[in-house]
């Protein structure tokens, strides 16, 4: 098959060389190159570089609702266009320029999470399983007729980005395996039932913000689904702390929401609306990242202090 590739960060790069395995591709879109770090110096995303790194022309439209980029798709003459995190949605021209339209791969169960941030919403949301699905898009966020899908099982203690990288070689081999049957007309496209549907909005920096009244179950998928961006954090002694890693403790909290109730050399326990967790991993303000009992070996946290208070 003939075929473009829209995706720009990390979690697209598996599914780009699964489908340079099997269709011919012609091109690579992805978005402008964005400054990056403390110098704030242009970086290019991970698929550019991977694209260029296989020889493939790179196309990073900063608009596409001119009609230029959707005629420029039209050109390459492809069967297909497979999207994955691109970022972006596309307009009715772009969506109907290859034969046989475009197929995205999506971080969830579809119907449930639909948005930008699919993994970090599961594990929040406390589910056990996920998985990717393979769709025809359309012009809504996400509810295309779906056609394949794969699970996967949520660990205890996992963390979104190490679930990213599960769900991108799963992403991967189900673009092998389903979409060759796709283009061949093997598979039978089904609609989205919108009675199940949940949304995975953008997060932002303020989604981090660790709420204490919640359970230490909830908690603890919060610290987990913000791992690594934003990352979950607190505030102690009016300055913030990032929370790294946490575990749950069966012990009754014996305290009101967000109050220390153990801070020594062994470890440190705050409680939450029901139940507590151990911090096991944080960062201070202006500090490396530690195990918590280091913080308050220094005497950076004490029993009775509440974390989150102003």
């Amino acid at each position: 098959m003939r075929a473009l590739f829209f995706g720009s960060p990390a979690f697209a790069v598996p599914s780009l060389d699964a489908l340079c395995e099997i269709a011919d591709v012609v091109g690579v879109v992805c978005q402008p190159d964005k400054p990056a770090g403390r110098g704030l110096a242009l970086t290019p995303p991970p698929v550019k570089d991977r694209a260029l790194a296989l020889g493939i022309q790179v196309a990073q439209p900063s608009k596409l609702r001119t009609g230029e980029f959707g005629r420029w798709v039209r050109d390459q003459l492809v069967d297909v266009a497979l999207v994955v995190a691109y970022g972006r949605i596309l307009p009715p021209d772009v969506l109907d320029a290859p034969q046989l339209g475009c197929v995205n791969v999506h971080a969830s169960l579809l119907p449930k999470y639909r948005g930008a941030a699919p993994i970090a919403w599961a594990i929040a949301a406390g589910e056990r399983q996920t998985g990717v699905t393979l769709m025809k898009l359309d012009l809504g966020m996400d509810t295309g007729p779906t056609f394949a899908r794969a699970v996967i099982e949520i660990g205890p203690d996992e963390t979104a980005g190490e679930l990213s990288l599960r769900l991108a070689r799963l992403g991967a081999e189900s673009v092998r395996r389903w979409l060759p049957a796709y283009v061949a007309n093997e598979c039978m496209l089904e609609a989205q039932d919108p009675l199940g549907a949940s949304e995975a909005p953008l997060l932002t920096k303020e989604h981090g913000r660790i709420d204490w009244s919640k359970s230490a179950a909830d908690i603890h998928a919060h610290v987990r689904a913000m791992n690594p961006w934003p990352g979950a954090f607190t505030t102690s002694r009016n300055r913030t702390v990032k929370v790294h890693a946490t575990r749950v403790l069966d012990t009754a909290p014996g305290g009101h929401p967000g109050q220390v109730l153990l801070a020594d050399k062994a470890m440190v326990v705050v409680a939450c609306g029901a139940g507590s967790v151990e911090l096991v991993a944080l960062q201070p303000e202006g500090k490396r990242a530690m195990p918590a009992h280091e913080w308050a070996g220094g005497r950076g946290v004490a029993m009775g202090d509440v974390l989150g208070s102003s």
